[in-house]
C-alpha cells in the first residue's frame, strides 16, 4: 500500500533501515531545540489479563488489542479497525529521497479502512490505496525528550502523509501532559494541516497526534495515530483520545 508518502513495509526486509538495528525505530525529524523530559518511568501492566498466545486482553469491552511485541507496548483500538502484523512496519519518508529514510514510523500499528480512497493517478494501471487511518507505536532511540518526539513526529506524519513538499501547511498545537489509564505519564502534541492542494484523487488534509514517554526500562518509545481531516469519516479527536488512554506497557512471553 502506497499512498501521499506513506509506506507499508514487512520489518523483515527493512528492519535496519526503518527500525534500527535493536528493531527499535530510530528514523525521526532534525532536532529541535527542546528542553529535558519530564516524565517518569511508568508503570507496568505485566500482570493483566492474557490470552492464549501471551498477548494482554482488550481492557475496553468490545474493542481490539494491538501489541508490539519487541517493544512490550500494547493498545486498544475499535473493532472496525484492524491489527497488522507484529513485523509490519508504517512509516513516511520524503518523496524525493533516493534511500527512502523514515521521517517517522510505526511498528506492528491497526489501520481502519485500509482501501478508504483508491486512485491510479500516473495512470500506469495500478490502483494505490489510502487508509482513513493508522495507529502504532514505536521505540525512539538517540531523541532528546518526550516533548521533542512528541512535537517532531505529529508534524513528521502529517508532512509525509499529506502536506509534502510544504511543511508551512503544517500546524503543530502545544505538547501538554498526558497520563494514560495505566499510569503512564508522557508528552502529547497534535498537528494538522490546512490548505493541502488536491493534486490526485486522494489528496485531502491530514492529522496527527503522537504520545512520547519513558518506558520502565528507561528507553523513550511513542504511540501515534494519523489519518484524514477535515472528511466526513475523520476519525474524531475524542476517539483518539480513548485509545491512546488504553496505552500500556507489557512483558511479552519470550522475554
Amino acid at each position: 500500500m502506497a499512498a501521499a508518502g506513506v509506506v507499508v513495509v514487512a520489518a523483515a526486509a527493512t528492519g535496519v533501515v526503518v527500525l534500527g538495528g535493536d528493531g527499535d525505530g530510530e528514523a525521526r525529524p532534525g532536532p529541535t531545540a527542546s528542553s529535558a523530559s519530564a516524565s517518569a518511568p511508568s508503570g507496568s501492566a505485566a500482570g493483566e489479563a492474557r490470552d492464549g498466545d501471551g498477548v494482554p486482553e482488550a481492557t475496553v469491552a468490545g474493542w481490539t488489542v494491538v501489541a508490539n511485541p519487541g517493544r512490550g507496548l500494547a493498545f486498544d483500538v475499535p473493532a472496525s479497525w484492524v491489527p497488522q502484523s507484529p513485523d509490519w512496519v508504517t512509516y513516511v519518508a520524503e518523496d524525493d529521497d533516493p534511500e527512502d529514510t523514515p521521517l517517522a514510523a510505526m511498528k506492528a500499528p491497526a489501520v481502519l479502512k485500509e482501501k478508504w480512497c483508491a486512485a491510479d493517478d500516473d495512470r500506469d494501471g495500478s490502483v494505490d490505496y489510502t487508509p482513513l487511518a493508522s495507529a502504532g507505536t514505536r521505540g525512539n532511540n538517540g531523541a532528546r525528550s518526550t516533548e521533542e518526539i512528541a512535537r517532531n513526529d505529529s508534524a513528521a506524519w502529517v508532512y509525509g502523509g499529506f502536506t509534502q513538499p510544504d511543511r508551512d501547511k503544517v500546524a503543530t498545537g502545544p505538547v501538554t501532559s498526558f497520563t494514560t489509564a495505566s499510569g503512564i505519564r508522557g508528552s502529547l502534541a497534535t498537528s494538522r494541516s490546512s490548505g493541502v492542494v488536491k493534486k490526485g484523487k486522494c489528496d485531502v488534509n491530514g492529522k496527527a497526534t503522537t504520545f512520547a514517554f519513558k518506558a520502565a526500562d528507561g528507553d523513550l518509545v511513542s504511540w501515534s495515530f494519523f489519518g484524514a481531516a477535515d472528511v466526513a469519516d475523520e476519525v474524531p479527536d475524542t476517539t483518539v483520545r480513548a485509545i491512546l488512554a488504553t496505552v500500556r506497557e507489557y512483558t511479552p512471553p519470550d522475554s
